[in-house]
């Protein structure tokens, strides 16, 4: 039976020998068999395991959970139809998501044609269509206290409290956006009250100090998937946000 070197698998499949080595210590991705010189060899079956791992990670699930899946699995043939179902349906998110992303360009460019704000959207949540709330809210795992709080939170609402809050930070979002449209400064009292109402939203989570408020302002910017699903809803925005974030703090927080 035909077998590859480690070093030929990571070439092939783009994961570091590296990562290889440590999917085989936690138990993820065993070789075959390890030659008397040490070095790993891998067969097919590990080549279509890993297949199912890369999948699986190209979808957002961790480590520990992958292990679950697999060790979970009884028909090889029948998970990769499930994992086949999950990338077709992740494949129409991004669709609707391009689509979503299209649109705003097409009404902000309209926008400022006719010498208008944001407010020629007629349904403003269409803004979100494609956006998983959880691919922002997993920013927040930087902090634990607000993040367990937001899922408890979460567990206990209704489908229809979900969607009433998806809509009121929708909301929150878009105003900052108009205030934007319209050259409101950054620093000024009109941005600054909506940015009031967010840290409010974070504070009844949990205690928000100064310094953490300023970070979670940087993450709009630095944090790959905070920054796309505001700059989906208008370019500049985050970096808008965050400065609005920096001015808040230095005008309205106490000093600790």
């Amino acid at each position: 039976m035909a077998d590859w070197p480690i070093a030929e698998v990571a070439r092939m499949s783009g994961v570091t020998a590296r990562a290889l080595r440590h999917y085989d210590e936690i138990g993820l991705l065993p070789p075959a068999r390890i030659g008397s010189n040490g070095h790993r060899r891998y067969e097919e079956r590990q080549l279509l395991r890993l297949q199912q791992i890369l999948v699986l990670r190209e979808l957002g699930v961790g480590l520990p959970e992958i292990g679950r899946i697999l060790a979970d699995q009884v028909d090889q043939v029948e998970a990769l139809r499930g994992h086949h179902r999950r990338l077709t349906a992740e494949r129409d998110r991004l669709d609707v998501l391009a689509a979503t992303v299209s649109r705003t360009i097409a009404v902000l460019e309209q926008s400022r044609k006719d010498g208008r704000g944001m407010t020629t959207i007629n349904r403003p949540e269409n803004l979100f269509e494609g956006i998983q709330p959880s691919q922002y809210e997993d920013g927040l795992r930087a902090y634990p206290a607000l993040a367990a709080e937001g899922a408890r939170q979460a567990a206990g609402m209704t489908p229809a409290e979900a969607e009433a809050g998806q809509r009121e930070r929708t909301a929150q979002l878009i105003r900052l956006a108009e205030l934007m449209a319209a050259g409101a400064d950054a620093g000024s009292d009109a941005v600054l009250d909506e940015i009031d109402g967010q840290y409010r939203s974070l504070t009844g989570l949990s205690p928000v100090s100064a310094d953490e408020f300023r970070a979670i302002g940087r993450s709009c910017v630095d944090d790959e998937q905070w920054r796309d699903a505001y700059e989906s809803i208008a370019p500049g925005l985050a970096a808008y946000q965050c400065a609005a974030i920096e001015a808040y703090v230095a005008g309205r927080l106490p000093v600790a």
